[in-house]
């Protein structure tokens, strides 16, 4: 471990001189004169006075040694299109896109709102908007009215980018009446509508004078050569929502060359791309890793990254598979959610594809817990890469940096802490770092932050503060809110959220520790607790599994003996206190379509309140579920 142990150090010791040599894996218009500028704490500023671009960094640099080679591929299982664009094709689109733009009245530092399903337009839209130095803000297709209306408030987007529909399993998911509607409700409506017509939802509505369509103004700019806007390294590239704990979304600024050298070096680094390989990341545009490892990330290596639009088992549980035998994919990125997914799907799928360029699978989004991890290794016959971090930081926190040094991963570790991140675990109570091995605190990290993570809440700088800096008493340290502890081999466990924590009769319980005891039972697929109000003991645990073999709990007598065999296993590795007050049995939980468990609309409904905004669910019938489990 002394290589990588090395590395890090001189990164915590020495930032400067540390990220001077990686910022010599992105081009400069103009030299920076200044690597860090912590003047002004937690502020960062980085590469100061350096001017770059992210989408020549991304396109035009490529140009000279790989104009033909595969760019963006992008499969479409929802609508069975495949298309290839080569970096002198995505150069072109680019320009155009570009063009549509300038001629919309954006510039530099204007703001366009992208609400796009997982189509190469969105891709287009995201660097055309960095070509020209306007700041990007995608919300994830499909939101609902209410909830896109606050960002477009937020964010007073002069253009807003959008189609008439997504599609979810085959079938269409129309998205122009919902961007209508909030743009009914917004305070702040958009000059111009740019619309991409998929034909997927006939005769959408059109508003005259606003609304514009792509295809007529492509045909217009089709020869345009747009020059990029040099911006200085910390002007905003874009920002991105993330939800706070108030109302009012979070906008996640993200500045400009800071992003660049963060993920070029993370991609060389952490993921091990070389240019000429092929990249497939299974999220979407609208979360972070569809930004930095969609779009970016890959394409600041020169390798050809994937665009997927569907679902992990349509036609069936062998797609992805078949995508990197096709594509001969390198790595690849997902989540622990889609794995065990494919979990319930035919094993013979995962033997069934030539998957012998594939070196890496990174999974993050969520703890990964043991059984899916050992699953999804075994039968691919890879490494899997663990790995933490946040929409704020962009880029990974927690990982196995195979680029400096091969270390081997453990099971339930999303492994140690990534160069640039000086990442310690202090006590909630009193502030003091927590240096014991296998001691439970709260997750910090030390400022500066390095470059990439985000530098301050949109038009917010004092929310900022507040919310990621003074939550860990008597110290000015980034707070990710969640729990963790290290172990003697530096090796960090992250043990669920902060604000996901059980408080039984004075015991404070993380959900997540209930969730790893239950987990471990042999006929246990899935399972989420959370935190239900109680007069007697201020808040009980209540479990809801997902059974490997549910026929073990179809008859009332079957159901109640498998729930004190589940409370049990909870007794004997945690103790009576941790023992959930019930354990339902149901067949899908509620997630987000990014694969998060959606705890607080459990938790509402467990309590009899309203479940809130669930414009993201994957499947609002487990919500349907989850009631009937509480009422029966």
């Amino acid at each position: 471990m002394a290589k990588y142990k090395e590395f890090h150090a001189r990164s915590i010791e020495d930032p400067s001189a540390f990220w001077a040599e990686q910022a010599a894996l992105v081009d400069w218009h103009t030299p920076f004169t200044q690597v860090l500028d912590y003047s002004r704490p937690p502020f960062a500023k980085w590469f100061v006075g350096g001017t770059t671009n992210l989408c020549h960094n991304a396109v035009d640099r490529h140009l000279k040694a790989r104009a033909d080679q595969a760019a963006l591929i992008f499969v479409s299982t929802e609508t069975n299109e495949e298309k290839i664009y080569s970096f002198a094709q995505l150069y072109r689109e680019v320009n155009r896109m570009a063009g549509i733009l300038k001629g919309l009245g954006v510039g530099r530092g204007d703001r366009v709102l992208i609400y796009m399903p997982m189509i190469p337009e969105a891709t287009f839209a995201m660097l055309a908007c960095a070509r020209i130095g306007a700041i990007h803000s995608v919300v994830f297709g499909g939101f609902a009215s209410v909830s896109l209306a606050t960002r477009i408030d937020d964010a007073t987007p002069k253009v807003i980018i959008s189609a008439d529909a997504g599609s979810r399993a085959g079938k269409a998911v129309p998205y122009k009446h919902l961007l209508d509607e909030a743009i009914a409700l917004a305070k702040s409506p958009p000059e111009k509508v740019l619309m991409v017509d998929r034909g997927l939802e006939k005769d959408f509505p059109k508003v005259a004078g606003r609304d514009v369509d792509y295809a007529e103004l492509r045909a217009e700019h089709m020869n345009d050569e747009v020059p990029c806007e040099w911006l200085e390294s910390s002007e905003p590239s874009y920002i991105l929502y993330t939800s706070g704990t108030t109302g009012k979304p979070k906008g996640v600024q993200r500045d400009t060359g800071g992003y660049a050298v963060a993920l070029a070096a993370s991609m060389k680094l952490i993921f091990c791309g070389n240019p000429g390989e092929t990249y497939f990341s299974t999220s979407d545009i609208g979360w972070v890793v569809g930004h930095s490892y969609i779009v970016y990330g890959p394409l600041l290596a020169g390798m050809a990254t994937i665009m997927y639009e569907g679902t992990p088992i349509r036609p069936d549980g062998g797609i992805w598979w078949s995508i990197v035998e096709k594509y001969k994919v390198t790595s690849m990125f997902s989540s622990p959610t889609a794995i065990r997914v494919l979990k319930k799907q035919d094993p013979a799928l995962l033997k069934k594809y030539d998957l012998s360029s594939l070196r890496l699978l990174f999974l993050a989004g969520e703890p990964l817990d043991e059984p899916t991890g050992r699953w999804i290794a075994d039968g691919i016959g890879r490494p899997v890469i663990d790995n933490y971090w946040q929409t704020e930081t962009g880029w990974p926190i927690l990982a196995i940096p195979r680029g400096v040094e091969a270390l081997p991963s453990k099971f339930g570790s999303p492994g140690l802490p990534c160069y640039g991140y000086d990442v310690k675990i202090f006590n909630e109570a009193n502030g003091e770092e927590i240096t014991a091995h296998h001691e439970k605190g709260v997750v910090a990290i030390e400022g500066p932050l390095p470059p990439g993570c985000m530098t301050t809440v949109w038009g917010d700088d004092e929310r900022f503060v507040k919310t990621y800096w003074t939550s860990v008493p008597n110290r000015q340290v980034y707070s990710t809110f969640d729990w963790g502890i290290r172990d003697e081999d530096g090796y960090f466990f992250i043990l669920g959220r902060t604000d996901d924590v059980i408080n039984v009769a004075g015991h404070r319980l993380g959900t997540r520790e209930i969730e790893e005891s239950l987990s471990s039972h042999p006929n246990v697929a899935e399972v989420a607790v959370v935190g239900v109000a109680d007069q007697l003991k201020g808040q009980v645990a209540i479990a809801f599994v997902i059974l490997k073999d549910a026929a073990r709990a179809d008859t009332l007598e079957k159901r109640l003996a498998h729930e004190g065999e589940l409370m049990k296993v909870v007794d004997g590795q945690l103790g009576a206190v941790a023992r959930p007050a019930r354990v339902h049995f149901v067949s899908s939980l509620p997630k987000t379509r990014s694969g998060k468990l959606l705890r607080r609309s459990i938790q509402a409904l467990c309590e009899g309140r309203d479940p809130g905004d669930l414009t993201t669910i994957e499947d609002p019938t487990a919500l349907d579920q989850i009631q009937a489990a509480v009422r029966s």
